[in-house]
């Protein structure tokens, strides 16, 4: 390989990438992040509206095909209805980013203490962190092995899926005007999404299907401005992440510049983890 290949690796023109989870906020930036390096997209989200909005913007900006599809990840036939879309659309699946995570329908027991958090709350995160990336990865995965031409399947944890959370950081922290923390289900699920990926990866290595995790730390989104302070003391950088900042691990994942890295979780976090 020569040097003027090297820019090449990150080419994906040609590939299709699903991303659920698509229309969300760290979505949208991966989605155009593979549009503009020229992959085919698709925007996969409970919210069809959201995604078929983004899926027309980015044909309209990069000029590569983009599906919108209506997808429940914690829904086995809504899965396997999305995969036989895209197929059917674009003819194959080489790059899977399981992004797709659960939001609670009640906030007050999303952030209940653990102490008194229901069983019922704990399902319904871990139905959508946890059981749908394993019918995404499942239904998907199995499409890659079929079609034997390899792929890449990234999916995302957290920083704390790694590491706990200091809960010095959630005093007088708001998010959209919740005072939050970070639930145990949702550190569990994530480390769940880790294991889950170094499990796959050993799995379908023969199959030359590569699967790794992004775990991005915490991501500026609506935190007051006092939880902002709280964390970037945590982080060596001193502050919290801009979701574009997200998107190059992703494309690196994504592409052939990482061929030889699979299940391996990339930490994008300012430095919180090393100390």
């Amino acid at each position: 390989m020569t040097e003027s290949l090297y820019i090449e690796q990150f080419n994906l023109t040609g590939k299709t990438a699903i991303v659920t989870g698509g229309g969300g906020i760290l979505g949208r930036r991966f989605c155009s992040g593979l549009a503009q390096f020229g992959a085919n997209v698709v925007v996969a989200d409970l919210h069809y509206d959201a995604a078929i909005k983004l899926a027309t913007d980015l044909e309209y900006r990069y000029g590569s095909r983009a599906l919108a599809v209506s997808c429940d990840v914690a829904d086995q036939d809504s899965v396997q209805k999305m995969v036989d879309y895209v197929v059917s659309e674009l003819g194959e699946i080489n790059i899977l980013h399981n992004n797709a995570a659960g939001k609670s329908k009640n906030l007050d027991a999303f952030f209940a203490p653990f102490e008194e958090y229901s069983l019922e709350q704990w399902r319904e995160i871990m139905s959508v962190n946890l059981d749908g990336m394993f019918l995404v990865a499942q239904a998907v995965g199995k499409q890659m092995v079929e079609q034997d031409k390899g792929g890449s399947i990234i999916q995302t944890a957290s920083i704390y899926g790694v590491i706990a959370p200091d809960q010095r950081i959630y005093e007088d922290s708001f998010y959209l005007g919740k005072k939050i923390n970070t639930p145990a289900v949702y550190a569990a699920s994530k480390a769940g999404v880790i294991g889950l990926t170094r499990y796959l990866a050993s799995y379908w290595a023969g199959s030359d299907i590569r699967v790794n995790t992004l775990s991005p730390g915490g991501t500026e989104s609506g935190q007051n401005d006092e939880f902002n302070r709280r964390y970037s003391a945590r982080v060596p950088m001193n502050r919290m992440a801009k979701a574009d900042e997200m998107v190059g691990a992703l494309l690196y994942l994504a592409s052939d510049a990482s061929s030889y890295v699979t299940g391996q979780n990339i930490i994008v976090d300012g430095g919180l983890e090393c100390w």
